[in-house]
């Protein structure tokens, strides 16, 4: 029964936020106005897991969406939903094959790439200060639902390749819940896209069976406001003005100079 409960729960929480992805992309000029900023969540990621004898970080794409919440003075709130966000760890060896419950015996594994990868909901709630030079800083808990794991076997040599793979859903713990700090910058002076590194360590135990397994992921990200409200989009082409009105004075103030000498 208590299968049947968190399968039913999985399938909700899964529609429900890709119909929040929906929504928010159709109704971005709502949600992205005043003290509300709102937009695509997306990037590369880095990531491992201690305690397994692989010391290889496996690399994955990222992709979701991102609230930032203004708070007090330069103080946000940052939250939203990593939909797409795989962790995991690259070329396991057989010691941690058999530690994570998966066989592959009946395959010819000489040759090949074991990765465990484990796929989550992930859920920022970041305080986040930006500078006024465009830098910020954020640091606060994450937490992870997790709705799939697997290992995977890849053979790709001399023009033959083969893929399988093994679940071991039930043998990873649903939650996850770390720390993360980061830091990034705000193109177009505050007011374009926002690039930035944040890192996640996990405290909570990856597997049931293993007390000193933990995530640890390094994201490269990048922020993209969606509907920028008619305040955000005078401001920009305020900026853009100002911008190309200096280009003009440093040109004219060259020719000045060569028709000086």
């Amino acid at each position: 029964m208590k299968k049947y409960i968190i399968s039913l729960f999985f399938i909700l929480v899964t529609y429900n936020l890709q119909s929040q992805v929906l929504i928010a992309l159709l109704l971005g000029d709502k949600l992205n106005s005043g003290k509300i900023e709102f937009g695509l969540d997306g990037g590369f990621n880095f990531s491992t897991i201690s305690s397994l004898e692989s010391d290889h970080w496996k690399n994955d794409f990222n992709l979701g969406f991102y609230f930032d919440i203004k708070m007090k003075d330069q103080w946000y709130f940052n939250t939203g939903v990593l939909v797409k966000s795989s962790l995991g760890a690259d070329q396991l060896t057989s010691s941690d094959l058999e530690q994570l419950g998966v066989d592959f015996s009946y395959l010819n594994t000489d040759k090949g790439d074991f990765t465990q990868k484990i796929s989550y909901f992930l859920v920022p709630a970041l305080a986040k200060y930006r500078f006024d030079n465009q830098l910020y800083l954020e640091g606060g808990p994450q937490f992870g639902l997790m709705y799939r794991a697997f290992v995977e076997y890849n053979y790709d040599i001399d023009g033959n390749s083969a893929r399988v793979r093994e679940d071991n859903k039930e043998a990873v713990n649903i939650m996850e819940v770390g720390a993360v700090a980061g830091i990034g910058y705000r193109l177009l002076e505050g007011l374009g896209w926002t690039i930035g590194l944040r890192y996640h360590y996990g405290f909570t135990n990856v597997y049931k069976n293993n007390s000193s397994a933990k995530n640890s992921s390094l994201f490269l990200k990048v922020n993209i406001p969606i509907g920028v409200s008619e305040d955000k989009k005078a401001a920009i082409d305020s900026v853009k003005d100002a911008n190309r009105e200096k280009k003009m004075k440093k040109k004219e103030a060259r020719k000045s100079k060569k028709n000086t000498q």
